[in-house]
């Protein structure tokens, strides 16, 4: 997941608790269904023979075999390096899915998460797959902080939807429970997030002198690092992220959730305004995984059921 302004959106929407009864904190597996930075045994990408919906996608990426995908891949569990190296994690193992519909190799690139965008308007990836949550301002290339124009914009396919959190060091919530508590505390949080937008956000609301002290990184391991060294009084990331961190760090012994989630909203597949075929070819590819139940399978591996969509939508973000 925004989940993520770049990797989530503008806070103009109240987040419920849509998906506050994923099980991550009880279900979540470290494994994954394979490296997808990795190509097969022999060299070739994965032959289209018998992938129903090969045909769905533009030729040039049916004759190289591949989808290049954009994605910071340091965000555990969506996708993040296991104890080997290789890429795991929800967004890996749903593109494994997807490529067998479309008869590719979905090969993920790791990249800072807010320059995933300017990679795909450049045609450095295919497509950006990085637990980014689907906004207008995406859609319309808005800048959220200026509100000016930036770029094209990107068409989203969503894919499954999830709130924001706060966590704090275990026993040491400071009386935390919800955004305006933060005021005159300092939170770390990884840069052009949604968990970024809401801290400005609520920043305005803060009485003087007490206003919130954020502190950015490029990803969000960074700034769990600085909380857990005590340089913070509280983080912000994605639900799922968060509720894997309390669970993982340290044993489980490092963090505790605090309050609600909010800002419910979608993960999308971000795709180039003018590559509409791929875009419909990854839309009608989702459909068929969640149809077939391997789109099941994968959010119940990871714990994040509740998270899950029924259907591939194309720009639903607000």
């Amino acid at each position: 997941m925004t989940a993520r302004s770049t990797r989530r959106t503008t806070a103009a929407h109240s987040r419920t608790a849509a998906v506050g009864a994923i099980a991550v904190a009880g279900a979540l597996l470290l494994t994954g269904c394979g490296d997808q930075t990795e190509k097969s045994d022999s060299g070739d990408s994965q032959s289209s023979s018998g992938a129903p919906l090969a045909d769905k996608l533009p030729k040039s990426l049916r004759d190289k075999g591949t989808v290049k995908v954009g994605s910071d891949i340091a965000y555990a569990p969506v996708e993040f390096k296991d104890d080997s190296g290789r890429t795991v994690g929800i967004d890996p193992d749903l593109a494994d899915a997807l490529g067998k519909q479309l008869g590719v190799k979905f090969e993920f690139e790791n990249g800072t998460f807010d320059t995933l965008i300017t990679g795909l308007r450049s045609k450095r990836y295919d497509i950006a797959m990085s637990a980014m949550t689907d906004t207008k301002n995406r859609q319309e290339g808005i800048d959220a902080d200026t509100g000016k124009k930036v770029g094209q914009g990107v068409d989203f396919v969503d894919y499954f939807t999830a709130g924001v959190s706060i966590y704090t060091k275990k026993g040491d919530d400071q009386g935390i429970k919800t955004w305006s508590d933060l005021c005159g505390k300092k939170l770390v949080l990884q840069r052009g997030t949604v968990s970024e937008d809401l801290a400005k956000a609520e920043n305005e609301k803060c009485p003087a002198g007490k206003k919130i002290s954020m502190e950015a990184f490029d990803n969000d391991q960074q700034a769990q690092t600085r909380l857990r060294a005590g340089g913070a009084n509280a983080g912000s990331s994605d639900f799922p992220v968060a509720a894997y961190a309390v669970k993982t760090s340290g044993g489980g012994k490092d963090f505790e959730l605090v309050g609600e989630q909010v800002e419910a909203a979608p993960y999308g597949i971000a795709v180039a305004k003018d590559n509409t075929q791929l875009r419909d070819a990854l839309q009608a590819a989702l459909d068929a995984v969640i149809a077939n139940g391997e789109y099941k399978k994968i959010m119940d591996k990871w714990g994040v059921a509740e998270g899950a969509v029924t259907k591939a939508a194309v720009n639903g973000g607000k």
